[in-house]
């Protein structure tokens, strides 16, 4: 029960960011009393709007927990019926007096028909659109009747195809956990493509009302949209267009304004018509606080207030919103090497730094404000600057784009189409391009969101192998080729980019991620010249983590590694007899087909492969945070060649083996700490080559900094083998080639015994560090340590001190108990040197006797 008031709460407190901010709309949540049942009342009990019917089913006890062991097998029936929804609401005099009365659904999954009092007024069919009916005419005074009917999207689906001429390619459709074979439906319903399952996900293909409704009342007029359009944004001058959409029910005269602060801006009177009314106000803003992304400034917002009055001076329509003063754009410049591709923000060229992002959840209702805080949190902490929405989910909340704007975290924005082709009919074009408008209308006044893409991997996936494509055309007939290449051409190459143009102009559009160029015979394969790149080579090529040094392209936008999760969180889903990474439970919770033979493969590679299911979970994490924090430091040592590097994926939507950083508690993998540290704004780096270490200083500051770099080797035992001192230029936004240091002068140097510390360091403290090793890990002489471990208190905050003897590799302390979170950890302890780490969290008080570890053994 306290589960379900916090989601409640946590849905209240989401919904209260997506209400319109008006003095004259008088807004009635309609989220009490509702009620689900299947059609032929099986299935009935009390349902939570916002939710999904999955949800309500287990809240009230009619199924187990989706997420426990293999209970998603068992779960597949849901999807095939249909569910009703109803609710009872009243409704007052001063409501049914008003101009206009009209229910408004944020969000309905998805194939819905809406009833008033026993009279259907509208049938939807996209999860991702917002609906509004006028129930004016069928609302009465006092107790009212709200009915929604969803259509199984699975039956839906399968009549969509079983009437085409051909079945579409759809590869992360997991239409054989359905039930389905390999009728792939996904593709003819616009709604959450990782519903239907993923490589990392499972297949719940939910219904339900899944964000809030509201009853919307008002007179006279409303303010339909508000966008602060920015045309021209420098540090001196910021020339602003409030583009302002009023609604009005009648002719009348009214005075607009926008305010900052109280001083008005600008103000014109207006002649408004019945029905929508566009009108734009130029404003200037004198020396703006300019909006930057993390790391290179202030995330600086601006609240604005836009008012319509009548002319008595009566306030009729007010609304504030928030966004950000910047300039950005996608710089695509023909150089010596092919052509650039980066975003400049502010006139300043940014390497962007971070992650692809997921929902949160499989259940999208679930997700709370402290999820969206928590995954945010974690790309600040990590020392990101920008997420990528991924095409295959939802377009988010209101409050996830509010926590990038306020904490300067980039987004690129996909359209919600991913890894599938679709049909191109005029149904679902007109579908396509409203549900464009509806969400880029939502979210245009957010600066975080940097550029509108498409889709994610369709172009490559569509084209021969022998373009570096996935080869789905060779599939079908020349004709079906020519009208499959059409529909792809109206939606991402006309449709979305046209609604881009007109509704946010200010904001570039990338046609499909990855590929080469604008056109759509521009495909990406592994062309590293031009455009961006997914480079899927490591882990699906079963190419080594050398190879990341090789393939760097102008922006690395998708590359990954599995790992799982680790202990507590497999207890969460699994028993004791489950405990093997084979068995029927953990393969339930690992849907890459390849992903355990991957991570033993690669295991073997470079480590001991453990015999033991606990070590053999640490050691995947251990995996994992090698090779991508390898792609990372090639990626920026590449700079300004490369100029970002978003690996797959920061999070999870329920737990599971997958390449998350985060597991699906928000816990941080080994993974998340390597990218903080290969994402700091100064990062050393050290490639071997030959006889020599080759090193680099990356730098994201904006201005040539002097520091020092020491360079120390010792063995494993902690003596001394070479020291030496460097003065260095760190040059600013770039990456520099410090140099080489050369091995075969440096007397008694043993590579399957020795480590190199390098450090930078300037005059107050170390700027970044890196332990680097000659050989791998599996042929590195790692010698027995003893490992001490002590709490210490300095005021409110706890502290663990750990010292060893001996060389530890990557150190990851837990304590099963109190739940413990620490400001580092998976590190490496060397000889003699005593390291203190930072509890962050913890249930009960830290003693030292209850603190666990592990490391890498041989």
């Amino acid at each position: 029960m306290k589960k379900l008031l916090m989601m409640i709460y946590s849905c209240l407190a989401l919904m209260a960011c997506q209400q319109p901010n008006t003095d004259n709309m008088t807004v009635q949540l309609i989220n009490k009393g509702w009620t689900y049942q299947d059609v032929d009342g099986e299935h009935k009990g009390s349902a939570t709007v916002p939710g999904t019917i999955h949800t309500d089913l287990f809240n009230e006890g009619q199924i187990d927990d989706p997420f426990y062991r293999n209970n998603e097998a068992e779960l597949q029936w849901i999807d095939k019926q249909d569910w009703i929804y109803t609710t009872r609401f009243d409704v007052d005099a001063g409501t049914l007096r008003k101009d206009r009365v009209e229910l408004h659904f944020y969000g309905l999954d998805t194939y819905a028909d809406i009833y008033v009092n026993g009279q259907l007024l509208k049938e939807t069919n996209n999860m991702h659109r917002a609906w509004s009916v006028d129930v004016k005419e069928y609302i009465h005074l006092g107790e009212n009747k709200l009915e929604v009917y969803f259509h199984s999207p699975i039956k839906k689906g399968l009549a969509l195809y079983d009437a085409a001429a051909y079945a579409y390619p759809a590869t992360n459709d997991q239409s054989e956990n359905g039930g389905l074979g390999d009728k792939k439906v996904s593709v003819f319903t616009r709604k959450a493509g990782y519903h239907y399952g993923w490589d990392w996900g499972p297949r719940f293909v939910t219904s339900g009302i899944w964000r809030p409704v509201e009853l919307r009342s008002w007179n006279n007029l409303r303010l339909e949209s508000v966008y602060i359009q920015q045309p021209q944004v420098t540090a001196e001058l910021a020339k602003l267009i409030a583009d302002v959409n009023i609604e009005s029910e009648k002719q009348m005269q009214v005075k607009l304004s926008v305010k900052h602060h109280e001083k008005v801006l600008t103000e014109q009177e207006v002649a408004v018509e019945r029905g929508i009314n566009n009108v734009t106000l130029p404003f200037e803003i004198i020396n703006p606080k300019l909006w930057w992304s993390k790391g290179l400034g202030e995330a600086n917002m601006y609240d604005f207030k836009i008012e319509v009055k009548n002319e008595e001076n009566s306030m009729l329509a007010r609304q504030t919103l928030s966004t950000g003063l910047r300039s950005v754009r996608l710089v695509r410049e023909k150089d010596e090497a092919g052509e650039s591709f980066l975003f400049e923000l502010n006139g300043v060229r940014v390497f962007a730094k971070g992650a692809n992002y997921i929902p949160n959840n499989s259940f999208l209702p679930r997700v709370t404000k402290a999820d969206y805080e928590k995954v945010v949190a974690d790309a600040v902490d990590a020392n990101m600057n920008m997420l990528r929405i991924w095409g295959g989910g939802i377009y988010e909340d209101d409050y996830f784009y509010e926590l990038c704007d306020r904490n300067g975290i980039m987004v690129w924005q996909d359209f919600m189409f991913a890894c599938s082709m679709y049909p191109g009919d005029q149904v679902m074009l007109d579908n396509i391009k409203h549900e464009a408008i509806d969400n880029v209308k939502r979210l245009r006044n957010h600066p975080a969101i940097v550029l509108w893409c498409g889709n994610n991997e369709i172009n490559t996936a569509w084209h021969h192998y022998s373009q570096g494509g996935w080869g789905w055309k060779q599939r079908y007939t020349t004709e079906q080729q020519e009208e499959i290449q059409k529909a792809y051409l109206d939606i991402f190459h006309q449709v979305l980019p046209e609604v881009v143009e007109e509704y946010t102009n200010s904001i570039d559009y990338w046609p499909s991620s990855p590929q080469a160029g604008y056109e759509s015979d521009e495909h990406a394969g592994y062309d590293t010249r031009s455009g961006d790149m997914h480079y899927w080579g490591v882990w699906h090529g079963l190419h080594p983590f050398s190879d990341f040094e090789q393939y760097q392209s102008r922006f690395m936008s998708e590359y990954g590694f599995q790992s799982f999760p680790d202990f507590e969180t497999v207890k969460t889903y699994a028993e004791p007899d489950d405990y093997d990474i084979e068995s029927d439970v953990m393969a339930a919770h690992q849907r890459s087909g390849i992903g355990n033979l991957r991570i033993k493969e690669y295991m073997s590679w470079y480590y001991e492969v453990p015999d033991d299911f606990e070590q053999f979970l640490y050691m995947s994490q251990v995996l994992q945070a090698h090779g991508m924090r390898m792609g990372i430091e090639a990626h920026r040592r590449a700079m300004p060649y490369c100029m970002g590097s978003l690996y797959w994926q920061i999070n999870d939507c329920w737990p599971v083996a997958s390449w998350s950083s985060t597991d699906y508690y928000h816990k941080w993998k080994g993974m998340h700490y390597a990218v903080r540290d290969a994402f700091s704004p100064v990062m050393i780096s050290a490639v071997n080559s030959g006889k020599e270490v080759e090193v680099y200083v990356v730098s994201d500051l904006l201005e040539n900094k002097q520091a020092t770099l020491e360079i120390k080797i010792m063995d494993f035992d902690g003596n001394e083998v070479y020291k030496a001192f460097t003065d260095i230029t760190i040059n600013a936004n770039t990456s520099t080639k410090l140099p080489a240091i050369s091995l075969n002068d440096i007397e008694g140097l043993n590579v399957n015994y020795n480590v190199l510390v390098l450090k930078v360091v300037d005059e107050t403290s170390i700027l970044c560090s890196k332990n680097h090793y000659f050989e791998s890990a599996k042929d590195l002489l790692l010698p027995k340590a003893e490992l001490d471990i002590s709490v210490l208190k300095e005021g409110d905050d706890t502290y663990l001190e750990v010292h060893s003897d001996a060389l530890i590799r990557s150190l990851y302390l837990y304590d099963n108990r109190s739940g413990l979170v620490l400001n580092d950890n998976y590190f490496d302890v060397l000889p003699g040197e005593t390291k203190k780490v930072k509890v962050l969290n913890c249930r009960y008080p830290v003693e030292y006797k209850e603190v666990n570890f592990r490391y890498i053994k041989h």
